[in-house]
Parts: structure tokens; C-alpha cells; sequence
């Protein structure tokens, strides 16, 4: 017969295991995504001791943010792009060209900014049908289609800029790249605006969370124990409260990050609660399947080429606000940098599989790594070099997933 100190060392020890399984269970369900996310923690610490702590600090930490926004845009258009089974190799030229035209517009042009930007973005929507065009209707691999829209719209950059660069461009269209929102509740020394947004984000978050799980036990369905998903949010509303009282120490909240933001929650929700995103997960995934269960593939497929060209008519405004201008050879490599980050973010290879803020993670990798090898003067090409093995090994860790999986 067991006493009540038994009793109690029993409920115990059965609590402390069913922790232990649930934090088991919460990596290996997941190992993509959860492995990023410790992948990321580790590149900060590493290159934060490598620099002395000069990597976090407000000013570094901002200047991330503005120089690798961009690329987080069209880290968001191409993980759909990949997650629909696809490839696109131009957004860095259609960069380069919604760019060219903008900056004609308003510096040759004389037309006010906004004007500018909307011609920016009216270039990458009608890219972005020329390329569904051929993907979607004439049947052209995404790979050849856009690695012929590279070229042609290179040249097209060219033949707009007429071989030189523009600049400047009026002070209210560089303030979308370069500008910050701060001084409006005051502060001594830090912005407490910044921090006040932020707090609110983390609230919405922590309400959001509760919410999906009570819903998930109403429908019992599993969910994390209730100690794990308190430390989960504790641990997030740290970090993003960290990183706000970094940038409310330097300049304040950036206006590419209020940008960001919106398009992150905005493509989250398409690509979780929208039939647009579920019909394209199901193509990635199984391409047969979705076609007999009635999916418009031809169309998805259109609009995944046709979003894709309109985050890059946004990141070439926010490339050339930055720039204070516009350049023949702008946009170099971006596409690359773009599916790196997809890839490294958790996205498969066969497609499928992916998510939005997987991108942003990978991508946020890369601008850590990029900018840590530069705070050290290692040259272009190392950090190429390492960048391609992080890459690689990114891939490498899908196959052996997809591997382990199927063994099972």
C-alpha cells in the first residue's frame, strides 16, 4: 500500500516524463523548423563572442535590418515559389528593372515618389504574369522561364538606365529604406515608442498562442505541456523584447521593419488559412493528387509567379531607397540569396514543405553570418564560401530527413 509521500514522488516523476516526452515530441515533429531556430541562437552567440558583443550592438543590430530587408521580402515570395515546387532565378534582375523604372519615373520624370513606387510595383506584377504566363498555360519549367526572364530583364535595366545610374531620389522615397518612426511617447536615451510596439506585438502573439490551444484541446488534439509552451513563451517574448530595446537604443523603430512585419503576418495567414495556400502546398506536395482532387493548378500556379514579381517590385522600391537610386548592376545575386534562405529556413527541395517565417529565420542567418564575417574582415570570398556550405549542409540535412523518414 503506498503512502501519500509516495504518491506524491509518483505524480511527480510521471509529471517531470510527461515534460520530458513533450519536449522530445516538440523537436522531432519538427526537426526542420526547431533545428533552425537553435541553429540561429548559435550563430548570434558564436559571432557575438567572435566580435567582442559588437554584433548586438543597437547600431549593428539596426543596420541588419535595413541592409537585409530586401532579401527577407523575397525570401517570403520564394519559399511559396519553392513550397509550389518551383524555382524563380529573376527576381534579383526584376529588382534591378522595377527599380530602373521607378527611379525614371521620379527623377527624370519629375513625378512625385509615390508615383515612383507604384510603378515599381505595377513592373514587378507585370513581370510576374509574363513569367506565370509560360510557367502556368504554355507549360515551361519555372527554372527555364525564369532563368530567360534574368537575362531579359537585365537588359531591359540596362536599355532603361541606358548603361549609367540615377540618383537622387526625393528625400520621402529614401525615408521608406533608411527611415525610423521614433520620438513619438519620448524616452531619456532610448525610444519608448519602439518598445511600446513591440510589447503589444508580444501580447498579440502570447494571446494568439493561447487561443490555438485551446482550440487544439477542445478538439483533442495533442499539444504541448502546459510548463514547455510557458517557457516557449517566455523564452519569445524575451528575445523580441531584447531585440526592441536594441533598436530603441540606437534610432528607433525602421520603417523597412513596419514594412516586414505586415508582409510576414499578411503571407502567414495566406499560406495557413487561404485556399490559395492550401491548394499550394498540395501541388508542391503531391502534383498528381491535387489535380484529381480538383485543384486549379494552372492558376495557383499563375499566382505564385505573379506574387513572387510583386515582392520583387517591393524590394527593388526598398533596394533603391536604400541605394538612393537606381544602377544597371543592382539586384546581383539576390535570387540566389532569396532561395538560400528558403532552403535554409526549412523549405524541401521536392516542395511541398516550407514555411514564411522559416524564410525569415533562414534569411536572418545569413544577413548574422554575412555581417559577423564582415565585422571580423574576413574578404568576399570566404564569406561565399561559408555561406555555400551553409547552404549545402541546409539541403543535405532535407535528404537525410526525407531519408530517415521513409526508413521509418
Amino acid at each position: 500500500m503506498s503512502t501519500p509521500a509516495t504518491a506524491q514522488n509518483d505524480g511527480a516523476e510521471t509529471n517531470v516524463n510527461s515534460i520530458a516526452q513533450s519536449i522530445k515530441e516538440t523537436f522531432t515533429s519538427n526537426i526542420r523548423q526547431s533545428g533552425i531556430f537553435i541553429a540561429f541562437i548559435a550563430i548570434i552567440v558564436l559571432f557575438a563572442f567572435l566580435t567582442d558583443g559588437t554584433l548586438l550592438s543597437g547600431q549593428n543590430v539596426t543596420n541588419i535590418v535595413l541592409q537585409y530587408s530586401y532579401i527577407l521580402v523575397l525570401a517570403i515570395g520564394m519559399v511559396i515559389v519553392i513550397i509550389g515546387g518551383h524555382i524563380d532565378l529573376s527576381v534579383g534582375s526584376v529588382v534591378a528593372f522595377s527599380g530602373a523604372v521607378s527611379a525614371v519615373v521620379v527623377i527624370k520624370g519629375g513625378q512625385p515618389w509615390w508615383v515612383g513606387v507604384l510603378a515599381a510595383i505595377a513592373v514587378g506584377l507585370l513581370v510576374g504574369a509574363w513569367q506565370g504566363f509560360w510557367v502556368a498555360f504554355v507549360g515551361i519549367p519555372a527554372f527555364i522561364t525564369t532563368l530567360a526572364g534574368m537575362l531579359i530583364f537585365r537588359g531591359a535595366t540596362y536599355l532603361t538606365l541606358e548603361n549609367i545610374s540615377l540618383s537622387p531620389f526625393p528625400a520621402e522615397y529614401t525615408r521608406i529604406g533608411i527611415g525610423f518612426q521614433n520620438g513619438l511617447f519620448g524616452g531619456n536615451g532610448y525610444d519608448v515608442f519602439t518598445l511600446v510596439v513591440f510589447a503589444v506585438a508580444v501580447a498579440g502573439y502570447i494571446f494568439t498562442q493561447f487561443r490555438q490551444r485551446a482550440a487544439a484541446v477542445k478538439y483533442n488534439q495533442h499539444v504541448t505541456a502546459m510548463p514547455l509552451f510557458i517557457v516557449k513563451l517566455v523564452a519569445v517574448a524575451a528575445v523580441v523584447m531584447a531585440f526592441s530595446w536594441l533598436l530603441a537604443n540606437d534610432r528607433g523603430l525602421p520603417n523597412v521593419l513596419i514594412i516586414l512585419a505586415v508582409l510576414v503576418i499578411i503571407y502567414t495567414l495566406v499560406t495557413t488559412r487561404t485556399v490559395f495556400g492550401r491548394h499550394v502546398y498540395a501541388i508542391g506536395g503531391n502534383l498528381t493528387a491535387a489535380t484529381l482532387s480538383g485543384v486549379k493548378v494552372k492558376w495557383v500556379n499563375f499566382g505564385i509567379m505573379l506574387n513572387m514579381g510583386f515582392l520583387a517590385g517591393i524590394a527593388g522600391v526598398l533596394f533603391g531607397a536604400r541605394s538612393n537610386g537606381a544602377q544597371p548592376a543592382a539586384g546581383n545575386m539576390f535570387e540566389l540569396d532569396a532561395i538560400a534562405a528558403s532552403f535554409i529556413g526549412g523549405a524541401a527541395v521536392t516542395g511541398g514543405v516550407g514555411r514564411v517565417t522559416g524564410a525569415i529565420v533562414g534569411g536572418l542567418i545569413m544577413a548574422t553570418m554575412t555581417n559577423g564575417m564582415q565585422l571580423l574582415g574576413y574578404e568576399q570570398s570566404v564569406q561565399n564560401i561559408v555561406k555555400g556550405l551553409v547552404l549545402l549542409l541546409a539541403v543535405a540535412f532535407d535528404v537525410y530527413n526525407k531519408r530517415r523518414a521513409g526508413g521509418r
